[in-house]
């Protein structure tokens, strides 16, 4: 039986799914996208946080499988499926969408569609060997796994035309000014800080989490007027009693003081 092409793990309650195609430099077919969906669902159901990274000491993701994209190129017209929602919108948007908050722990190649599941996550550890390219103008394509919405989000029209047009690409420090990642660590250390960010927010209220990580993009979508209607739904929503007792135990003096910068400093005007 050959290796999965997405592997998961459970650690504690964080889920661990790592794209596993790195003699390919992890380059995306449809059997990455449906383990991925699988997976992703399954993250849904038994995890409170998940990290998307790669197996592999080099690169994320290379982008799509350009010989299997050619290879359905090259089907004849009475072989397709009917047209039908992309499997990269169906996969992604389990993430995007998710119940749960997803870090992506980013090296080396994050191109193309590798960019774009990586934009699919909600907070992105990029370490120092990691670049972003979309050659999407070379190669004669368009983004096709939600790069368009996700992407775009985050960079904005003007930069992200920008790399598609000439070929442009971003170091990992020029991507966190970009609004590409949150965080930049050194060399060969992003899946560590990836899954310590995710045991942080699995200790998180999982209703407000899911607030944040669901509602808060949409709400971001919709008109002012919209939006504070949407903000006044889902306040009262996450309301629980755990919530309730953490609120006391700060009230009390109890709960874990605020933290500054990547190294969790305690802040001094809120300790204890």
């Amino acid at each position: 039986m050959s290796d999965p092409v997405v592997t998961y793990e459970l650690d504690g309650d964080v889920a661990l799914v790592g794209l596993n195609r790195d003699e390919f430099r992890n380059a995306i077919n449809a059997e990455v996208l449906d383990q991925l969906y699988d997976h992703a669902l399954r993250a849904n159901e038994e995890a409170r946080a998940a990290v998307l990274f790669s197996h592999g000491e080099k690169h994320f993701s290379a982008g799509l499988d350009l010989a299997w994209a050619m290879s359905r190129r090259n089907e004849a017209e009475g072989d397709r499926p009917r047209r039908r929602r992309s499997k990269w919108h169906e996969a992604l948007d389990v993430v995007s969408r998710s119940e749960i908050p997803w870090v992506a722990a980013l090296k080396g190649a994050t191109v193309g569609g590798g960019l774009e599941f990586a934009c699919a996550t909600h907070v992105r550890v990029a370490d120092t060997t990691t670049f972003f390219a979309l050659p999407e103008g070379q190669r004669g394509i368009f983004v096709g796994g939600g790069g368009s919405v996700n992407i775009q989000r985050h960079l904005g029209y003007a930069r992200m035309a920008d790399l598609m047009l000439t070929g442009r690409v971003l170091s990992a420090e020029e991507g966190e000014r970009a609004n590409l990642v949150q965080y930049v660590v050194p060399e060969g250390t992003s899946l560590e800080k990836a899954t310590e960010l995710a045991h942080k927010m699995a200790t998180n209220a999982p209703l407000t989490n899911w607030a944040i990580v669901s509602a808060l993009p949409r709400i971001g979508e919709w008109s002012h007027d919209d939006g504070l209607f949407m903000e006044s739904l889902i306040g009262p929503s996450v309301r629980s009693e755990a919530g309730s007792q953490r609120l006391q135990s700060f009230l009390e003096g109890n709960a874990a003081p605020l933290k500054e910068g990547t190294g969790g400093t305690a802040h001094p005007d809120f300790e204890g």
